[in-house]
């Protein structure tokens, strides 16, 4: 039995999962403005232990956002990731959080290319856009948004955190927003599961998130 930690940091969302052979058996996640990563992570880890009725012995990894994201919330994720793949001597997995948010949003959207959006503050999004088939077609990047942005694209469905500020921006063009979509440990699961068969592991001691731009203090 394959038992994976799936650990979410990369936007407001804290998010904490645990899966068994590439499914999905306990959840527990929170989006809070004030960025509870800190306070509640190992508390959301110890509550999907205990209602799957094992132990941190039991876990065959760890996965965690590898961004692009928050700079403290990634820092805050992998480093508690890294504290349980050193104590359990077990593979740390690192799944990006654009992808993850994708796996999300092809089981609602088939047939459709798909916009990831993590907020970047003002109108900068961090984003990648995948195609039907879960190709990338715009490589993840950091870019400032206006009306015409990613329109050689065609038609598509945005969603995540920075898609909230695009709605009046994109009115008048025929693209579908999807605000019930954010960043969770659920969309790491698929893809954790498919590295860990794989044995496509981070180096515990030097890996660091991908955080695509600098560090800007509140």
């Amino acid at each position: 039995m394959t038992y994976i930690l799936h650990l979410e940091t990369a936007t407001k969302s804290c998010s904490v999962a645990l899966s068994l052979n590439g499914e999905m058996v306990a959840i527990s996640e929170v989006i809070s403005a004030e960025y509870s990563h800190a306070e509640n992570l190992t508390v959301f880890v110890k509550k999907v232990l205990d209602e799957s009725q094992i132990s941190l012995a039991d876990l065959a990894a760890v996965s965690v956002s590898s961004g692009p994201g928050s700079y403290t919330g990634l820092r805050i994720g992998v480093s508690t990731a890294k504290g349980f793949c050193y104590a359990l001597n077990i593979p740390l997995i690192a799944v990006d959080a654009l992808h993850s948010l994708t796996q999300q949003a092809l089981l609602r959207h088939p047939g459709k290319n798909l916009c990831a959006m993590i907020d970047a503050r003002r109108m900068e999004v961090f984003s990648a856009i995948y195609n039907k088939s879960f190709e990338i077609i715009k490589p993840i990047s950091a870019d400032i948004i206006d009306e015409k942005s990613y329109s050689e694209y065609g038609s598509f469905v945005y969603f995540g955190d920075g898609a909230e500020k695009l709605k009046n921006c994109w009115e008048d063009r025929d693209l579908q927003s999807d605000l019930n979509i954010f960043s969770s440990a659920v969309g790491q699961i698929t893809e954790a599961y498919r590295k860990f068969v794989a044995q496509e592991f981070e180096d515990v001691a030097y890996f660091e998130p991908f955080y695509l731009k600098d560090f800007v203090s509140k």
